[in-house]
């Protein structure tokens, strides 16, 4: 079994919490912003690290006035904002246990997250989401109080709280250490009902100092903007949140990613976490704004020289003509690219997914370095990360101090360190089962490089086995798909199949752009899933996806369907990821129409 890891460069000590993480920031670095808030103009405001610690201990106390516990489950219901973070930490003030719940989840999903982890008082953003839970609440009998944020929750907590002392409130703060429950995030239930993740304050505690020592003063130095807007349900962005708060930066939100651009304009961070997806969105949209503009062919002499200036870095030598050529494009193309995302970002994590080497590339080379990053929410996220000296496009780095990363004889990845979970909440089997001789077993795919680096291969449950032996590993032909403008969403198909195929959904937001850059008249999403040109153009994408991988693995027919794999529609989870078992089963019989039509 190959593995390789690092040592601690920090030690924490065991009667601390999360608490002391912003009580070491307000003392460290006072003068430095930890957010800014939109005012009723829309201006960013700065907050001090000392106001954001004034309004955590008075929502504090209201929790405690309001009949908290140590202990106790508290759900957050509602999409990114400072209200999201400000109940976390004050949750934690009172030894309390966050549990997140996406603000797009159903009823069904509400209920099952709750009452799992027993959940006695809920914060929820908006009327609709207190209608959600109310409908459930019978089946909910721990369940005491729903607080909403629109109706101004946070100010009747805070007078709520007013006769608390200080006394009784650091009592609590203090009473939780290293080893306890900091807060139970449910996964994504891809494969089945979502699992109740337990992750310590040590989990939160050391992942934030390891990743701080390592990557702070490069990646994210005294005074960095932080601009989020993935949701902090996620485990991804819950963390890099705490991240900001214990270390000199400054974080903003933004729930809606509609208006992206604009608040990354207006904001202007340095600094970027986001997933694959978003990458693509950029760098489709300024290819087609490029293209409508008559620029198309400049673009494409600029991406091109971008990846090859990177790939050359790379190797440690860039010539003489693609330096030239490369400050050429940074004048012309590179620096309003940068503009779009505000004209600081110098610096991005991407996770959740494989990000492609070419996309790397391409960022890096206009510069904008994108950290490509691997984790789960069993391992508080980040496992392993690109180091900012050392980037390997297609890799994910190696581990971060303090863990360790084996492959097993299968291929699967093992992790242990301090960022591995305490366990699945009221779950012994499924615990017994992931963590085994001291090792999480991850159900992922991956190698390691002689210098430790790790690569991402596939999922486990995800593997697909021809009807000829083949093993075929789905996500690396998705994720070239998935590149492509016109391509929203795919999954590739084949189990016990006698070849490899693949269902494709059309970006509705991408089409009419293509549509008028390539001559062809306007049509709905349900016209251009039968139009044969737009069939032609899809087929280029598929060949290209297929020279990545070996001729028994590759995609031999695809469908294309006019409705597309959402959130919304119950194909994707919240965290973007495909739910493969409900597509099998809802488009069953268009991947059996794949199978029994005549084939040339």
């Amino acid at each position: 079994m190959k593995q390789y890891g690092t040592a601690a460069q920090h030690t924490s000590r065991e009667d601390e919490n999360i608490t002391d993480l912003l009580l070491g920031r307000v003392a460290s670095h006072p003068s430095i912003p930890v957010f800014e808030r939109r005012d009723d103009d829309g201006a960013f405001v700065p907050m001090s690290g000392q106001e954001f610690l004034d309004e955590v201990r008075a929502v504090a106390k209201g929790l405690m006035a309001s009949g908290m516990q140590v202990g106790d489950a508290v759900a957050i219901l509602a999409r990114t904002s400072y209200e999201w973070t400000l109940v976390d930490w004050a949750t934690w003030w009172i030894g309390g246990v966050p549990v997140p719940i996406y603000e797009t989840s159903s009823p069904s999903q509400i209920q099952w997250i709750a009452s799992n982890s027993g959940v006695r008082f809920a914060i929820v953003e908006q009327a609709r989401h207190r209608e959600d839970m109310e409908s459930v609440r019978g089946e909910l009998p721990a369940l005491e109080q729903i607080g909403v944020l629109e109706d101004g929750i946070l100010d009747v907590l805070k007078e709520r709280g007013a006769k608390v002392t200080d006394e009784e409130l650091e009592a609590r703060r203090t009473s939780q250490s290293l080893s306890d429950v900091a807060t139970i995030i449910y996964t994504s239930g891809t494969t089945g009902r979502p699992k109740g993740v337990e992750l310590t304050h040590g989990n939160f505690v050391d992942t934030t100092r390891s990743a701080v020592t390592l990557l702070g003063d490069i990646v994210l130095p005294p005074g960095s903007r932080m601009l989020m807007f993935l949701p902090l349900a996620h485990v991804f962005a819950r963390l890099l949140t705490v991240l900001a708060v214990s270390h000199p930066a400054t974080t903003a939100f933004t729930p809606d990613t509609k208006n992206l651009l604009p608040d990354l304009e207006a904001f202007r961070p340095t600094f970027l976490l986001a997933v694959p997806r978003v990458f693509e969105k950029v760098y489709n949209g300024a290819e087609a704004k490029a293209v409508a503009g008559g620029k198309g062919k400049i673009f494409a002499m600029a991406a091109e020289t971008a990846i090859a200036w990177s790939r050359a870095k790379m190797a440690g030598s860039v010539p003489v003509t693609l330096r030239l050529r490369h400050a050429l494009f940074d004048r012309l193309v590179y620096s309003t690219l940068r503009n779009a995302m505000g004209g600081q970002v110098s610096w991005a994590v991407s996770g959740g997914a494989p990000l492609g080497e070419r996309l790397a590339h391409f960022f890096r080379g206009i510069g904008v370095t994108i950290l490509e990053g691997y984790g789960l929410t069993e391992t508080t996220a980040p496992v392993a990360v690109n180091m900012p000296w050392d980037v390997k496009p297609g890799t994910v780095g190696p581990p971060l101090p303090g863990s360790a990363v084996a492959i097993a004889d299968s291929g699967e990845i093992l992790v242990k360190g301090v960022m591995v979970f305490k366990g699945y909440h009221d779950n012994p089997e499924a615990t017994a089962e992931a963590l085994q001789d001291g090792w999480f077993h991850t159900g992922d795919l991956g190698s390691l490089d002689e210098e430790g680096s790790l690569s991402i291969t596939g999922r486990t449950k995800e593997l697909i086995v021809t009807a000829g032996g083949k093993n075929v590993s789905p996500a690396p032909l998705e994720d070239v798909l998935r590149s492509h403008p016109l391509i929203s969403q795919c999954m590739v198909v084949g189990d016990q199949k006698p070849f490899v195929a693949a269902v494709l959904t059309l970006d509705e937001e991408m089409l009419p752009t293509w549509l008028r850059n390539n001559g062809l008249p306007e049509m709905t999403v349900a016209e251009a899933a039968k139009d044969e040109r737009i069939h032609a153009e899809l087929q280029t994408a598929v060949d290209r996806a297929n020279q990545t991988v070996s001729r028994a693995e590759s995609i031999r027919v695809f469908e294309v369907i006019d409705t597309d794999f959402t959130e919304e529609n119950g194909y994707l989870t919240p965290s973007l990821k495909l739910k493969r078992n409900i597509v099998v089963k809802d488009f069953s019989e268009v991947i059996e129409g794949i199978y029994s039509r005549p084939r040339a």
